[in-house]
C-alpha cells in the first residue's frame, strides 16, 4: 500500500522536500514506517500525525493515509519519551529495541523474558491500569538514571515455549546508566504492575503490588 509521508522544518530541509510517498505492506504500523525513514530522521524523536489526529508507533496505516512527522516544535525542550504497550499480540524484540533509537544515546539495553520449562505460560493483565503503572516506572527510571528512552511491552494470553513474554528496552548516554535503568524497569515491573502468571493450571504467588522493592 501507498502512504503519504509530509515534513516539516528540519526534517523537510534534510530530504529536500515536503512530501514523500512510502511503499508498505498492508497491515503496517507507523513504527514499520518510522524504521524506513531512519535515513532521514536519524532515529531521533520526532512527533507523528496520521490524518491530522496524533498518533503513537503502534498506530494502524491504511493505503493513501497521510503520515506527519513533526520534530519538536519551538517553545519548550522535548521531554524523553516512553513506549509502553500491553498486548495478546506476539512480541518482536527488535521492534521494541527500535523505539528507543536516540542520536544522544552510546548504549542501548534490551531484556526479553521467555518462557521456559514448560510447554506454555498463561498471563492476565489488569490493562489499563498496568499500561499507567508500566509508565510512571518507565517515566521514574529515565528520570533517575538519565536515560535518553525507555520501552515496555508484555502478553497477555497464552505464550508457548521460548517466546517472548516481556520486552524492556532502553538507550543512555553510557552503558552503566543503560544496564541500571533497564534492570529498575524490569524489577519494578515485575513488582508492581497488575499482571499475573499462570503456570501448569496454577496461578503463581508473588508480592503485594503496593509493596515498594527493597
Amino acid at each position: 500500500m501507498r502512504v503519504q509521508i509530509l515534513l516539516f522544518a528540519a526534517l523537510r530541509e534534510r530530504a529536500g522536500t515536503e512530501r514523500l510517498t512510502l511503499e508498505l505492506p498492508d497491515g503496517s504500523t507507523v513504527a514499520d514506517a518510522l524504521e524506513q525513514l531512519r535515513w532521514l530522521t536519524g532515529g531521533g524523536a520526532v512527533v507523528m500525525a496520521v490524518n491530522r489526529e496524533y498518533a503513537s508507533p503502534d498506530s494502524g496505516l491504511a493505503a493513501d493515509d497521510e503520515l506527519a512527522l513533526i520534530p519538536p516544535v519551538s517553545g519548550g525542550e522535548q521531554q524523553p519519551e516512553v513506549h509502553v504497550r500491553i498486548s495478546a499480540q506476539p512480541l518482536d524484540p527488535a521492534r521494541v529495541s527500535a523505539l528507543v533509537s536516540d542520536p544522544r544515546a552510546g548504549a542501548l539495553v534490551t531484556f526479553t523474558g521467555v518462557t521456559r520449562e514448560v510447554p506454555s505460560l498463561e498471563y492476565e493483565a489488569y490493562v489499563e491500569m498496568a499500561e499507567l503503572k508500566l509508565r510512571e516506572i518507565l517515566s521514574a527510571a529515565i528520570s533517575r538514571h538519565g536515560l535518553c528512552r525507555a520501552a515496555a511491552e508484555h502478553r497477555i494470553g497464552t505464550v508457548a515455549l521460548s517466546q517472548p513474554s516481556v520486552v524492556v528496552a532502553v538507550s543512555a548516554p553510557h552503558r552503566e546508566q543503560a544496564f541500571a535503568g533497564g534492570r529498575e524497569i524490569i524489577d519494578e515491573l515485575k513488582a508492581q504492575a497488575p499482571i499475573w502468571k499462570r503456570e501448569q493450571g496454577e496461578w503463581v504467588a508473588g508480592n503485594r503490588p503496593d509493596t515498594p522493592l527493597g
